[in-house]
């Protein structure tokens, strides 16, 4: 049900700005929408016929709108807010779309009129997933009980699954969801492009999780640098995994070359009973082999395959035993790169023949250490970046490794979504 005489007002036209405006509009909502005044004719000429007012700026957007989302990179939310939040319509309520809350509630309660209502949301996916049945974090922090339900009245239009959190438990979840993850599939995006070699031509890479591995990178560098850049450097909480990470990577591959064998089997071990228990053999896993071998963009013959040490799923684990964190219980607010990464971590941890061989590849293969050494150089290339704070480094790192990567990036998307379907369908299946 549509809520009457409300318009839906988004500023910022990027692909989930669009995506939402196109959703409510589906539903029914006038929806008036802007980006920065230099990109007005544009959106005029490439989406006019939408029915979409398109507006000309964040003002125009705002005097008329009773809901107004600010679509906008976390990078610059305050920016935005500092600019049009006195245009804000009186009595309206406003949201975020940002991965990172803390700053974005900073802005609004110093920029907003006091009459304003905000109750903010985050989907936890990317501009490429349907919003129907995805999960929609929603925030309220300053509104009376109407206008609250108002607003989830009109976010219900995205037929998401709605999960209700304060912006501290948003960005704890999200630190602990999303940070190891994104840092891992950029480390291989970079790894690679340092080596100067593509993974669908590695013989490391061309079969069962290593298809995850490669699908979900390139998923991650076919979008742009700043989704990924405002969770990893504005959130706090996802500063310390990133530094458990990195450290745990330093552990793991000290012990590699040092030959501290029992060292590195314990740690592994006390991670994987720490996380799945000491009897994983009839544990139901998310990822299964018709999954992981039917989708490929290999092109070396699977018989060709060499054993990978899978360095990056270890250190997974070890993070977080180190952190004292089941994975299992952020399932709730996972992201799509999160449920695959737990999947083929599960996968691994799950398969105590591919996990012995994992060992014995990382302690015991020259060619493997080798290659985890240039990962190794990737996480805390990336793990220096994020440290510093350097918007402008980790843009210019992202940039050159889709580059390199450009090749498959499209495909690459296709594969990780079709992979994302079939486990969902999975998961709605055994629900």
């Amino acid at each position: 049900m549509v809520v009457a005489n409300f318009e839906v007002g988004i500023i910022g036209a990027g692909d989930m700005g669009m995506l939402y405006a196109k959703r409510f509009k589906q539903a029914g909502y006038v929806v008036n929408l802007c980006d920065t005044p230099d990109r007005y004719a544009e959106l005029r000429t490439r989406h006019g016929d939408l029915g979409i007012n398109i507006l000309e700026d964040g003002y125009a957007v705002s005097r008329r709108s009773d809901y107004i989302i600010y679509s906008v990179p976390a990078v610059i939310i305050g920016k935005a807010v500092r600019e049009y939040g006195r245009a804000t319509k009186m009595g309206a309520i406003v949201a975020g779309q940002t991965s990172v809350k803390s700053p974005e509630i900073e802005a609004f309660v110093k920029y907003l009129p006091t009459d304003t209502h905000i109750v903010t949301c985050h989907s936890m996916h990317g501009p490429n997933i349907d919003t129907k049945d995805q999960p929609l974090a929603i925030i309220r922090y300053r509104s009376d009980d109407e206008h609250y339900q108002t607003a989830i009245e009109v976010l219900g239009a995205l037929e998401s699954r709605m999960i209700y959190l304060t912006y501290e438990e948003h960005d704890r979840i999200t630190a602990d969801t999303q940070a190891a993850t994104h840092l891992s599939f950029i480390s291989l995006g970079t790894a690679w492009s340092l080596q100067g070699y593509h993974p669908w031509l590695n013989p490391q890479f061309i079969s069962g999780i290593n298809n995850v591995k490669v699908a979900m990178a390139l998923r991650i560098y076919a979008s742009k640098w700043h989704v990924y850049a405002g969770l990893a450097i504005m959130n706090p909480l996802a500063k310390k995994q990133l530094q458990c990470y990195v450290e745990s990577m330093t552990t793991l591959y000290k012990y590699m070359i040092a030959g501290n064998r029992t060292e590195f089997r314990e740690l592994v071990h006390r991670a994987a009973d720490f996380i799945f228990g000491k009897d994983r053999s009839h544990k139901t896993i998310l990822l299964d082999d018709d999954v992981l071998d039917q989708l490929s963009l290999a092109q070396v013959p699977k018989e060709q395959s060499r054993p990978n040490s899978h360095l990056s799923l270890l250190c997974a684990a070890v993070c977080w035993y180190r952190m004292n964190m089941s994975p299992y219980d952020n399932l709730v607010c996972q992201t799509p790169p999160f449920r695959m990464w737990l999947g083929i971590v599960e996968y691994l941890f799950c398969n105590q023949d591919m996990l012995e061989e994992s060992i014995e590849t990382a302690l015991e293969d020259r060619y493997t250490q080798a290659e985890d050494l240039v990962f190794y150089t990737a996480v805390t290339g990336w793990g220096q970046c994020i440290e510093l704070g350097s918007f402008e480094g980790y843009q210019e790192r992202f940039e050159k490794t889709a580059e390199f990567l450009r090749p498959k990036l499209a495909e690459g998307k296709d594969l990780s979504t079709m992979i994302l379907k079939k486990l969902t369908n999975k998961q709605q299946q055994s629900a």
